[in-house]
């Protein structure tokens, strides 16, 4: 079986992604820019190698990645640090996926490496974490719940989890990206173009239904306030769903709470939430659309401990890569995998899916 490289394998997320790689008998090389603590990630992965490369040498990782197969980069911040490793990736000619949640980051990528990708022969699919990948899969199939080829009106992805403990990775990540997710709107695609969200607000939705009872604040029926926020989804599902507009809201209750981490605040967080906060924890994606012609169909995806999942959405998403399931080029989740078939395979993990038609509003 052919190497997989993490990137960032001694932070709180590439450590499950290293676990979860070594579960499924998969050779990893863990790199980096702290090989003592590398070594440590290392300990107890059965034939497991490390490489120590930082992100300022692009000729180092290069060679870290030379000879493997695929790499998942779960460095963060992404906004700072992602870049060179998808650079190096395609110089060394091996897929590539992340755990990204940025927007800014994520439309940086496929406006820059869709060429260099294709010249590589290698595929780039970035956001392959909780809500990300899980997001931009519904939204496909619930658009196509409105008839294969439907062209929408509107299309909105939603992350409705609650409020819940958090790493000190993704508190980082939500502090460099403050001017974002700290404000609101992120981008929307509208009239055929990515525009942003703060000055062209027309079609925000206030509250949306509730798509899985447990979720809903104890009612089991009824709609969640939501408000407007940067998710990846905005940036990926125009890529395969014709819409007139597309945009993003996440539950309001916790839309705030990324606009007040301070450096303080990180400072203070564990590495990562403990096993009983992320077995507690669920994580819950959904998609409203809406055909030109009125009709309306729902969909949505949940399941367990969203960092787990992360680990489990980005292996999964390398293997199939590396197996030959995607064009090359920077794509999708929509693009590089069938929707259903991906999260078919989740399902043994505690992923529960639906997509209906008829019933969203």
């Amino acid at each position: 079986m052919e190497k997989i490289a993490v990137y960032g394998a001694s932070g709180f997320t590439g450590s499950l992604v290293v676990a979860e790689l070594a579960r499924r008998g998969v050779p990893v090389v863990l790199v980096g820019r702290d090989e003592q603590r590398l070594r440590g990630a290392a300990e107890g992965v059965p034939g497991a190698e490390v490489r120590r490369a930082g992100v300022e040498d692009q000729a180092a990782l290069a060679a870290a990645f030379d000879d493997c197969a695929a790499v998942v980069n779960c460095v963060a911040p992404f906004e700072l640090f992602g870049e060179p490793v998808v650079r190096a990736a395609v110089a060394a000619r091996a897929h590539y996926v992340d755990t990204n949640g940025e927007q800014s980051y994520l439309k940086r990528v496929f406006d820059t490496f869709g060429e260099p990708a294709r010249r590589a022969g290698v595929t780039v699919v970035p956001a392959l974490a909780d809500d990300g990948g899980p997001g931009d899969l519904i939204a496909h199939l619930t658009a196509e719940a409105l008839g294969p080829g439907a062209c929408l009106a509107e299309l909105t992805v939603a992350d409705l989890r609650e409020p819940g403990a958090v790493s000190r990775g993704t508190a980082r990540t939500a502090l460099a990206n403050r001017g974002l997710w700290g404000g609101g709107h992120g981008l929307v695609w509208a009239d055929g173009a990515w525009r942003d969200g703060a000055g062209h607000a027309g079609a925000d939705r206030a509250t949306v239904p509730v798509p899985v009872p447990e979720m809903a604040d104890g009612r089991g029926t009824g709609d969640l306030a939501v408000a407007p926020f940067a998710l990846p989804g905005v940036v990926t599902v125009p890529r395969h769903v014709t819409a007139d507009r597309i945009d993003a809201v996440m539950r309001a209750e916790v839309v705030p709470l990324f606009g007040a981490v301070t450096e303080e605040a990180v400072a203070a967080l564990p590495e990562g939430p403990d096993p009983a906060a992320r077995r507690a924890s669920r994580w819950l994606m959904a998609a409203y659309a809406v055909g030109r012609d009125g009709r309306r169909a729902q969909g949505s995806v949940t399941g367990p401990d969203g960092y787990g999942l992360t680990a489990v959405i980005a292996v999964e998403g390398a293997l199939r890569l590396v197996a030959g399931a995607a064009a090359a080029g920077v794509l999708a989740p929509s693009q590089a995998f069938d929707p259903a078939d991906f999260l078919a395979a989740l399902e043994p993990h505690g992923v529960r899916w639906s997509v209906r038609a008829g019933d969203a509003r």
